[in-house]
């Protein structure tokens, strides 16, 4: 909806006009009237950009390099007069590829309901009160309040503003913030988004306040004609599948290499025909194509990506994944992060007396208690101070009338109820005080203040300007000329600074958030700085710890990962709270901003490599930016927090950048590649157990897979060097690697994280996924006790027959000319099936042993991995079928078993297992020695 005609004259409209024009008011639009426009306008939305179409998502499945390597491989046996091999190759092609586009398919989906656990809401005023709505509901004629971080969701006429700016790059490419204002234009003819009091769609306030009127709303916006959307989730490949990917093509290069080397081999050496040159190639290549490989990652991944969603990580880009296995660093705030953020005024501090203040929380229970009722007018003074310079309210919490619920900042609701312990009524004391304009908090300053007329208060003279104050304590100290006693206002000495420096850092070490309260009578509103201010008292608050942080602070410990915490409060506030969550245990370097801001970065990167845990406290968005470069320099791997719009710089630094789902600016979650759904830090500890399970699934089904590629080349590696027939046919490798191998190594990907998984350090994750020990496991361990089975079953079968190594090779060339007698030929089918049967059981023992690297099979229980006993279940029943139904024995040339050939398969995995965990077992106590 919008008002077509008249977008450019809105901005020259006087407000009362701009009201009537939209059909609204300021307390905003009504129930009955937000649903009539709902309903005749539709939803705020932006038209959907183009993406990519589900055909040609299956077209890029069928055409990769993998895919085009089988293509060709299935031309060729259809060349040499194959077409039953031909086809069996395609069909690998065909499998793999609806598999992998039904994961891709699913991992989009999967992101997009995520993105929407994550709706962006929007402050409006509706029936008279200030809500937070969807900001698809919003309608025109909607009141807006936009404050800096906010991401602005229609376009709207601004008729307030304070200190506001917005980024307007999205429509002007311009990189800079513009100042923005309610004043009407004369001017008109100008493009709409050079008009200072106008807002658009997908443009994001950087500082300030603003209360705006929306005029157009969904694809009538600025950004809706341009059709730009900024908030479409897309699919990015991770490093980790990029990795993936680069070892498939190796694993392919080397496969075609082998498979070129096999066939000059056979063709110049044995004398074979050019059929069966081309035959054994096209097996050497199928052998070592990894083809369960890329949707193995991709289901890991989703699962992995899914699991940290449910623990209230919604991971905004795949690519975090890996760099959250490797975390050497977390850079955490404090309030709301490592706190419950449910902050409660405990002590109020006065130059005469302390007084305590009961009830914790937010209950309504409680009580300022005063011992002398003389003090009452300077604590009247003390809370209406707290009362008035604050933008949050309280109300009754629905469905429970002993809880308030805040509306907006928790340390300012802190001072609300005690205000409201105290008995002061909160729309009363503002109504004293007309002609408000509050300067807002500043991260530098660390002050806010809030100018007002005294119309109606005893505690001021009447008709008198005042300019109430809170912030820091020592910052608000330094503007304070005088200091309120009991009886007079006097100015304060040195002595009464030092006291009250005393009181704080008391306060502070005992854990206490601590405020400094003061006023000014007189004065204009555009002062830049406070000074001869009047102190009036401290107000102590605790914002008591999150239980489960103590336990996860230590989990970072245990896995070597460094928790730094960066705070806005106090140097001992922080310090009390570190040794409240086991950060801190015996010193701690408390380093403040200011020292941050005059060190260089090589003093920066000493002071970070101490052992000793680090507090930074005072410390301000930009420190925090100089603090995460200091360690990425060092060559830490850097997760840091962020919720404030100027957290963003940090946030993008970082290799991890986390953002706050509740309490955080849009801003910062625009950038984030983390957004936390519940504020957690031990939601973080969560998400790097589940990103270390993907790294080790990874690596789990890796093992797996490869494992049986040796056995798959051994027998066409026999047939060049002992000159024999291969133990087995392209058909049945096709069955090994599509048929029985796929399920278990998917049931790998979606392990749960291992027992322990927290206690290894992140160097261990900062490798390659294809490193020396995986390939030595799998190939050169694994693989090779596999092919040793198989071939040991192979040459079983014959000499069960009553063949020597010589008869099979003295029969070898009718083999290959496929004039073998029938009886010979069934025993080549018989001793071909036992090999491929050997290695399916081989698989079914080694998905036992691949589910950790270190840890022995029996610590795992079954019941730990549904899709594992569906994966074995799935072999046995695939095995069964390949035997046993004649249509399936025919196409695969393979032979019923006999009872006794059982025995042997049914060693099989117990020689994998037994050997495996023996290995397993002397690498631990060789470690141990080491160590």
């Amino acid at each position: 909806m919008s008002l077509k005609s008249e977008i450019v004259p809105i901005a020259a409209l006087e407000i009362d006009a701009v009201f009537s024009l939209l059909e609204t008011r300021p307390e905003g639009l009504t129930s009955p009237e937000v649903e009539k426009r709902q309903l005749l306008y539709g939803k705020n939305q932006l038209p959907k950009t183009v993406t990519i179409s589900l055909w040609r998502l299956l077209y890029q499945q069928f055409t990769h390099f993998m895919a085009l390597l089988l293509w060709v491989a299935g031309s060729l046996a259809f060349v040499v007069n194959m077409p039953e091999l031909g086809w069996a190759t395609w069909s690998v092609v065909f499998i793999n590829a609806l598999f992998s586009f039904w994961q891709e398919y699913r991992a989009d989906k999967a992101l997009a309901a995520l993105a929407a656990m994550l709706p962006r809401k929007v402050k409006v005023f509706r029936n008279g009160v200030l809500e937070q709505v969807d900001s698809e509901d919003i309608v025109v004629g909607d009141v807006l309040v936009v404050e800096a971080g906010d991401h602005i969701s229609a376009d709207a006429r601004l008729i307030e503003a304070e200190n506001l700016m917005v980024d307007l790059s999205l429509l002007t490419g311009e990189s800079l913030p513009i100042a923005c204002n309610a004043v009407s234009i004369a001017a008109v003819g100008q493009p709409a988004s050079r008009n200072a009091n106008l807002l658009f769609a997908g443009t994001m306030a950087t500082a300030g306040r603003g209360i705006a009127v929306v005029y157009a709303s969904g694809k009538n916006t600025e950004l809706g004609k341009v059709t730009k959307l900024t908030t479409e989730v897309v699919r990015e490949k991770s490093s980790l599948e990029l990795q993936v990917q680069r070892i498939v093509r190796l694993i392919t290069f080397l496969a075609l290499s082998m498979g070129a080397f096999v066939f000059v081999l056979a063709f110049w050496w044995l004398g074979m025909d050019l059929r069966a040159c081309f035959v054994f190639c096209i097996g050497i290549i199928v052998a070592n194509v990894p083809e369960g490989l890329l949707p193995a990652v991709s289901l890991s991944l989703a699962v992995g990506v899914r699991r940290m969603a449910m623990q209230n990580a919604l991971v905004r880009k795949l690519s975090a994944v890996e760099a959250l296995c490797a975390t050497s660093v977390i850079c955490t705030d404090k309030t709301g992060t490592i706190t419950m953020n449910e902050v409660t005024v405990k002590k109020i501090w006065l130059p005469e007396q302390e007084i305590e203040v009961s009830g914790s929380g937010y209950e309504k229970q409680g009580e300022v208690a005063i011992a002398d009722v003389e003090m009452n007018k300077q604590i009247e003074l003390f809370l209406t101070i707290g009362v008035v310079c604050s933008e949050a309210n309280i109300e009754t919490e629905p469905g429970n009338d002993k809880l308030w619920r805040i509306l907006g900042d928790p340390t300012e609701g802190a001072l609300l109820v005690a205000a409201a312990k105290f008995g002061l009524d909160m729309a009363v004391v503002r109504a004293n005080f007309s002609g408000q304009v509050t300067k807002q908090f500043d991260s530098v300053q660390k002050m806010m203040s809030t100018f007002g007329v005294n119309d109606g208060s005893l505690l001021f003279k009447q008709g008198i300007s005042v300019k109430l104050v809170k912030g820091a304590p020592l910052e608000t100290l330094r503007c304070c000329r005088y200091i309120r006693t009991r009886k007079d206002i006097v100015e304060i000495s040195n002595a009464d600074r030092q006291r009250i420096i005393a009181a704080n850092d008391r306060l502070a070490s005992e854990g206490h958030r601590v405020l400094a309260l003061a006023y000014v009578e007189g004065g204009i509103a555009s002062e830049e700085k406070e000074h001869d201010l009047i102190f009036v008292g401290l107000a102590a608050m605790i914002d008591p710890p999150r239980p489960e942080v103590f336990e996860a602070v230590k989990l970072c410990q245990q896995a070597g990962i460094c928790v730094t915490m960066i705070t806005g409060d106090y140097g001992l506030t922080g310090e009390a709270v570190g040794r409240q969550i086991g950060l801190v245990k015996d010193q701690a370097t408390v380093i403040n901003g200011v020292e941050v801001e005059n060190m260089d970065a090589e003093t920066l990167q000493k002071v970070l490599e101490q052992e000793q845990p680090i507090i930074f406290a005072r410390a301000t968005p930009a420190h925090k930016l100089k603090i995460v470069e200091a360690y990425k320099a060092s060559g830490h791997i850097v997760a840091v927090t962020g919720d404030g719009v100027n957290d963003a710089p940090a946030l993008k630094a970082a290799d991890i950048g986390i953002a706050m789902g509740r309490g955080g600016t849009d801003v910062a979650r625009e950038v984030a590649d983390i957004v936390l759904l519940d504020d957690n830090f031990a939601t973080i500890v969560k998400a790097i157990e589940q990103g270390r399970a993907i790294y080790d699934n990874i690596r789990k089904f890796m093992t797996y897979i490869l494992a049986s590629n040796i056995p798959e080349i051994v027998p066409f590696m026999a047939m060049v060097f002992l000159r024999i027939p291969p133990a087995l046919n392209i058909l049945q490798i096709l069955a090994i690697d599509i048929g029985t191998d796929m399920a278990p190594a998917l049931a790998l990907g979606a392990e749960h994280p291992e027992k322990g998984v927290l206690n290894r350090k992140p160097a261990d994750y900062s490798g390659n996924l294809l490193d020396q020990s995986l390939l030595l496991r799998s190939y050169g361990f694994l693989g090779m006790l596999e092919a040793v089975m198989s071939m040991g079953g192979f040459f079983l079968i014959w000499s069960n027959y009553g063949y020597s190594l010589a008869d099979i090779q003295q029969i070898a060339p009718q083999i290959f000319a496929d004039s073998a007698a029938p009886f010979v030929r069934d025993i080549y089918w018989h001793a071909t099936t036992m090999a491929m049967v050997a290695i399916i059981a081989c698989q079914m023992g080694n998905i036992f042993v691949c589910r950790s690297e270190k840890l022995p099979f029996w610590t795992f229980s079954l019941k730990s991995n549904v899709l594992i006993q569906v994966g074995l279940v799935s072999e046995l029943i695939i095995t069964i079928a390949l035997l046993y139904v004649p249509f399936l024995a025919a196409v695969f040339m393979t032979h019923p078993l006999a009872l006794s050939d059982f025995i042997y398969i049914a060693l099989c995995p117990v020689v994998i297992i037994s050997f495996e965990e023996m290995r397993k077992f002397l690498c631990l106590k060789f470690r141990s020695l080491r160590h």
